[in-house]
């Protein structure tokens, strides 16, 4: 008995005043009441299938005796089943009480329990991921992508570091991050890498908007993606013309000229190279310039 139990294989039935949920930072971010629903009206008829995870703590607080490692679903049904009945059928919980190794072992064993009964999703997996590097459970978040999802597919964890950007950027802004489809977070972490200034600019929107629904929320995402890659030009930025006869520059080969206010230009003919100065040479007038040139 002792070794079953040392060994996480003995069942116990532990009240659930005795698990402390927040033993581990959870990954899952909310619950689908509809789908605790179903788990409820489960319970009630069957009882509890499954055993829960929990370790034994060693310095027990106000009556905890146990930290939960995995199966939160079921202890919240039973939690709102006991409260709602008050029978003392749902007072316990049927729990494996486990001795992880290490604290990234305990990760690994809520993250890969939710991996295979309830899928979470990208913004959860990655959100956990940086979770536990604020823990100190792992030195960097590409250390706890490989540790936490070491048996997904490279492509799959590669779009979870994706989506890590996203969170590590806009977490606590986000009033609906879950809802966030792939190749809009994709998407987003593009822009976040690609820009110093997007994730700044993206978090003071959605502070000063309202996003009552998804919908309205990945709308905002989306226009900022959009303007991001589409400025506005200013009329400093507009692309420069020149006139092009008998195929050359004339009057431009090796000649400064004024385009516009703040932008001179320099054309090497024998170099077959542009050079653009002044102080309207901006980033603005870059990517104005660029997408001009994608689309001549």
């Amino acid at each position: 008995m002792q070794s079953a139990r040392a060994d996480g294989r003995l069942i116990e039935r532990l009240p659930l005043s005795a698990i402390d949920e927040t033993h581990l930072v959870r990954d899952r971010m909310g619950q689908d009441e509809e789908e605790l629903a179903a788990l409820i009206s489960s319970l009630r008829v069957r009882g509890q299938q499954t055993p829960i995870e929990v370790t034994r703590l060693a310095d027990p607080v106000d009556g905890m005796s146990h930290g939960l490692i995995s199966g939160w679903r079921r202890l919240t049904a039973l939690r709102r089943l006991f409260e709602e009945t008050g029978d003392e059928r749902f007072a316990t919980i049927k729990a494996l009480v486990i001795t992880p190794d290490t604290a990234r072992d305990a990760y690994v064993s809520m993250v890969e329990e939710n991996e295979i009964r309830v899928n979470l999703s990208l913004y959860e997996r990655a959100r956990i991921a940086l979770k536990a590097v604020e823990e100190g459970v792992y030195p960097t978040t590409r250390a706890a992508l490989q540790g936490l999802f070491g048996s997904t597919t490279r492509s799959r964890r590669s779009k979870i570091g994706s989506f890590a950007v996203v969170a590590g950027a806009l977490d606590g802004v986000l009033v609906h991050p879950t809802a966030i489809p792939e190749k809009l977070g994709l998407a987003l972490a593009r822009e976040i890498q690609a820009e110093a200034d997007f994730a700044p600019r993206l978090r003071a929107t959605l502070t000063g908007a309202r996003r009552d629904t998804p919908a309205q929320e990945m709308r905002l995402l989306g226009a900022a993606i959009s303007e991001a890659r589409n400025p506005a030009p200013s009329p400093a930025a507009e692309a420069p013309r020149v006139t092009v006869m008998d195929g050359a520059l004339q009057g431009y080969d090796n000649r400064r000229a004024d385009l516009a206010p703040g932008i001179a230009a320099r054309f090497s003919r024998r170099e077959r190279r542009i050079e653009l100065t002044g102080d309207g040479v901006s980033e603005a007038f870059y990517l104005a310039l660029r997408e001009w040139l994608k689309n001549r």
